[in-house]
């Protein structure tokens, strides 16, 4: 029976009834989502630990998931944690990670035995070219020969290679020089390779206290020559005096602490 409804005015008007009895669901033409499951980014996983599909890892990237913890983080959907990115760069050396270059420091190295003009060596290297790990192994070398079981003199010694570079550095700028604090670093370090030499060799020296103490004036000799040879050139040249004094005395009191004297 159809409903009446009193329209205005007092007339009755005629209202349609609708029947869904016949209409099925199929006919609205829902979407199934399952049907998506084969074009999701990530599967669903599955039961024995692994993924029901494969996983689209990002461009450049590579996923390590051949243990069973990695296999067990990628079921749990934590597989991004293994992926590592595919450099396409190598792998540098430690050494050229460092940048330490071997072949440099045994050149500076010869510069500093071997100081004269007779053996041609290109000495401005020391200078123009100043590095950090060649004169730290050449302070640290001298630190252990003077340890004598007090593991703080290798500490002091370090401090006082900082220190006293500045030092000669304030003193060589104050003189017009041009001249970086890292170059007069270098040099000071690299400047304790005589007293290094001397310090392997005196315990042979020992026997003898003059010859040993000789010995040890002439490494010391051997140092502030070598370090002038480097450090004052051009515009200090005219006063090497001046600045070759300085050196000197850190120098002896490099020895003197080897030496206990």
């Amino acid at each position: 029976m159809e409903p009446h409804s009193m329209a205005p005015g007092g007339a009755h008007a005629a209202q349609t009834a609708i029947d869904f009895s016949d209409v099925s669901v199929d006919n609205f033409q829902f979407y199934d989502s399952g049907g998506y499951s084969q074009q999701a980014e990530y599967a669903t996983p599955s039961y024995d630990g692994g993924l029901s599909g494969s996983m689209q890892h990002t461009a450049g990237y590579s996923s390590r998931a051949d243990t069973t913890a990695g296999r067990f983080l990628e079921s749990k959907g934590f597989g991004w944690l293994l992926e590592v990115q595919d450099g396409d760069e190598e792998q540098l050396p430690l050494l050229e990670e460092l940048d330490i270059d071997l072949k440099d420091i045994y050149y500076k190295v010869r510069c500093v035995l071997l100081p004269l003009p007779y053996f041609r060596l290109k000495l401005s290297i020391v200078r123009e070219s100043p590095d950090f790990w060649g004169p730290l192994i050449v302070v640290l070398a001298y630190a252990l020969l003077s340890i004598y079981g007090q593991i703080g003199v290798v500490s002091w010694i370090l401090t006082m290679w900082f220190c006293g570079s500045f030092f000669v550095f304030f003193l060589a700028r104050a003189l017009g020089g041009d001249v970086g604090y890292s170059q007069v670093l270098g040099i000071v370090g690299y400047c304790l390779i005589p007293l290094v030499v001397i310090g392997l060799l005196n315990p042979i020296m020992s026997a003898i206290p003059l010859i040993s103490s000789i010995w040890g004036l002439v490494g010391i000799g051997w140092s502030v020559y070598s370090a002038g040879s480097l450090l004052c050139v051009d515009e200090l040249e005219s006063k090497k005096i001046l600045l070759l004094y300085p050196v000197g005395l850190l120098y002896v009191y490099f020895f003197s602490l080897y030496s206990g004297v």
